[in-house]
């Protein structure tokens, strides 16, 4: 999977944008403040539709219009797919083929990206939410059955919340619409529970090799997911299901007094174990940062697993936050099988000698020139 062109209007600092790129790797070059990481996060709206930056579409409008529009041409083994999406202030439109589409997840697939970013390093030491955040985007991009359960799992959960507040303050009464949501959400969070049993297995399968790599033999990587339902090798949806029933039913009284909800997989985490101790509490920077790249580094193999192809990798100023060695790991991992791009104020002498006949682009101000790496 590459994407061949990117063409940006009103975007961020972007006024009008044109853009062929090259299948291998890409560079993004230049201080900062001058529109390298827009650039990589329009890519990154593209593929999903929505910002890792904002959750707010109108902060992507840039100040010359009433509206943005991204486009690109993405090359796929079954043919090039155009895409495109406008952001206008009441809201956004999506077309594959030139076609609109009246869901947001029959869009989100046909460009799959991986971004990784200083942020990203917080997927091991940050709060569970980031985590759980972590694994619905990624999950989503190669499931669309899971995107859908996903999204309507959080709707169902908005509703129940809403309504266990309106009880807790005497607003309502009937607990039978409470019973309705419940199964709801039952229905939705079995679905994503099995699914991210089945693809967290895949994705620590792929990892461990390479933080294995990484640290010399010296330290093996396991996955634990910590959830209030037990998902055993054998669990189908009907157990797990009233694994959940169950511990509702043992939550009733919590949630109605403190007017949230309180089970389900909103609530999970998942921690890193390297060498049989959690590297969230125990591991050093050092540990955390190798755990990191590791598990990034295997969504690209298990997004190829998946859906047949590689996806676009992108680097936003990560290389300055690696030492030398995770720099080396993390280059030669990618050289010839993804489509990468890369943003940074400098290239250093390894990656210039580790890229091989990388694209390079100088932005400055919204602009970008295409330049000659010498």
């Amino acid at each position: 999977m590459q994407l061949e062109n990117l063409v940006l209007r009103n975007f961020r600092n972007y006024s009008e944008l044109s853009v062929e790129f090259a299948p291998g790797v890409n560079v993004l070059l230049g201080p900062n403040a001058q529109g390298k990481t827009n650039l990589l996060e329009a890519i990154y709206v593209l593929a999903l539709a929505r910002s890792h930056r904002t959750n707010s579409d109108k902060d992507l409008i840039g100040w010359e219009g009433s509206e943005a529009l991204i486009g690109g041409r993405v090359r796929k083994a079954v043919g090039d797919v155009p895409l495109e999406l406008q952001f206008t202030k009441k809201g956004k439109k999506a077309r594959v083929n030139h076609l609109e589409q009246a869901k947001l997840s029959q869009y989100v697939g046909h460009l799959n990206v991986v971004l990784f970013a200083p942020e990203d390093l917080d997927l091991v030491k940050g709060a569970p939410t980031v985590r759980r955040n972590f694994i619905d985007r990624e999950f989503g991009q190669i499931s669309p059955k899971y995107l859908y359960n996903a999204s309507q799992y959080r709707n169902v959960l908005r509703q129940r919340n809403n309504y266990l507040r309106q009880l807790q303050t005497k607003q309502a009464k009937d607990l039978v619409y409470l019973d309705v949501l419940t199964d709801q959400l039952v229905a939705f969070g079995g679905e994503i529970l099995l699914a991210r049993k089945l693809l967290l297995q895949k994705l620590e399968a792929a990892a461990q090799p390479i933080h294995e790599s990484i640290t010399d033999g010296k330290e093996h990587l396991v996955f634990h997911y910590v959830s209030q339902v037990p998902i055993t090798e054998l669990a189908d949806l009907a157990s797990v299901n009233a694994a959940l029933q169950e511990k509702f039913a043992q939550q009733r009284s919590r949630e109605l007094q403190q007017g949230t909800t309180l089970v389900g997989p909103h609530r999970d985490d998942l921690q890193f174990i390297v060498n049989e101790k959690n590297v969230q509490t125990f591991g050093s920077q050092g540990q955390q940062r190798t755990t990191a790249l590791a598990v990034k580094l295997a969504e690209i193999d298990l997004m190829k697993e998946e859906t047949g192809e590689y996806p676009v990798l992108l680097l936003d100023d990560v290389l300055s936050e690696l030492d030398s060695t995770r720099q080396t790991h993390l280059l030669k991992t990618i050289q010839d099988r993804v489509q990468t791009f890369i943003t940074t104020p400098s290239l250093n002498d390894i990656t210039r000698q580790l890229i091989k006949e990388p694209k390079i682009f100088a932005i400055s101000a919204g602009k970008l020139t295409e330049e000659t790496d010498g």
